[in-house]
């Protein structure tokens, strides 16, 4: 009888609690004992660990977050702390380990596995960058609550004659950027992996203002050179040229929040039963993912220390299309 413990770890994304729940639930199903470990590595390491039943899962499936929550953890980041908290997993009966979330996650899950403890990784993170994935927990979710902003304030953009920079989350990776700026009609679309002249972006400005449009709309990616910050401070210095009267709005962690979408129930709810159809297999240090519509497995040492670059025929249309 396997014994399988199961965490979160990471920024939350819309869709985590469930790919908890399907982890829990497909797990008991093959008559396993299955745990849920709290706050991430953080709780491994503290043994914040408890068993949980089909019953510790139900109602969870339409909520926001994480019900094992999330924290970080400086001593997990030695060598150390990963033998630590594989001494308290053998301790408490734990045979396997399946692990949700992100790059920074995944990271914790290759050095879990090539300690000798065998881990599967499930995709989540609403950044889509995780290489492994074509899609990944939380990203749709996300990418529709920035949608609703960028019609919302297109909206007051229209009634005010005014342009909006829209800054939404991504660090290193575009991709809801990308994609929002796509489905919102944005005027221009800013992104970590193409540096772009402000000028560019005043000068594409200035002749939406001439052609008597009534709105601009600019999406940038907060790990943008020029985010909305930096933006606001050229157009500053250039409003004379420009017509509109510029606001700038910062999502911030509000697409983190809200109730996961159906795509996202649905896809975490595969990722979970992937993940133990994998341990079932025999599988371990790899991550469960999306590829081509079905459910598969890449190893970790391929997704590691990676990010999955946007796709340039989706710039290339995005230009087009502005």
């Amino acid at each position: 009888m396997r014994h399988v413990a199961v965490l979160t770890s990471g920024g939350d994304a819309p869709g985590m609690n469930a790919a908890i729940r399907a982890v829990v639930r497909c797990g008991v199903a093959k008559g396993w004992g299955m745990y849920g470990v709290h706050n991430g590595y953080s709780g491994l390491i503290s043994g914040n660990i408890r068993e949980m039943g089909t019953r510790d899962v139900g109602g969870i499936l339409q909520k926001g977050g994480t019900i094992l929550g999330s924290a970080r953890c400086e001593e997990f980041k030695t060598e150390n702390g990963r033998r630590k908290a594989i001494r308290i997993m053998s301790q408490s009966g734990i045979d396997t380990l399946v692990v949700i979330g992100g790059n920074g996650s995944q990271t914790g899950s290759f050095h879990l596995n090539k300690l000798g403890f065998p881990v599967v990784g499930i995709a989540s993170t609403i950044d889509n960058d995780l290489c492994g994935s074509e899609m990944t927990i939380g990203v749709d979710t996300a990418l529709n609550i920035a949608l609703e902003a960028i019609d919302r304030l297109k909206v007051t953009a229209s009634s005010h004659h005014r342009a909006f920079l829209i800054e939404v989350m991504g660090r290193k990776c575009g991709y809801i950027a990308l994609m929002a700026g796509l489905a919102g009609g944005a005027e221009y679309v800013l992104l970590p992996e193409i540096e772009i002249d402000p000028e560019e972006v005043a000068e594409s400005l200035r002749l939406a203002y001439e052609k008597g449009k009534e709105h601009a709309i600019i999406v940038v990616a907060e790990g943008a050179k020029y985010n909305a910050d930096a933006l606001t401070a050229y157009f500053d210095n250039n409003k004379e040229r420009l017509g509109f009267k510029i606001r700038a709005t910062i999502l911030g962690h509000v697409q983190r929040g809200g109730a996961p979408g159906a795509f996202d129930r649905i896809l975490a709810s595969r990722f979970g039963n992937g993940a133990i159809e994998a341990i079932d297999r025999g599988e371990s240090g790899v991550l469960v993912g999306l590829n081509k519509g079905k459910i598969t497995t890449t190893p970790l040492e391929e997704v590691v220390g990676k990010t999955k670059e946007i796709s340039m025929e989706m710039v290339k249309l995005a230009h087009i299309l502005d």
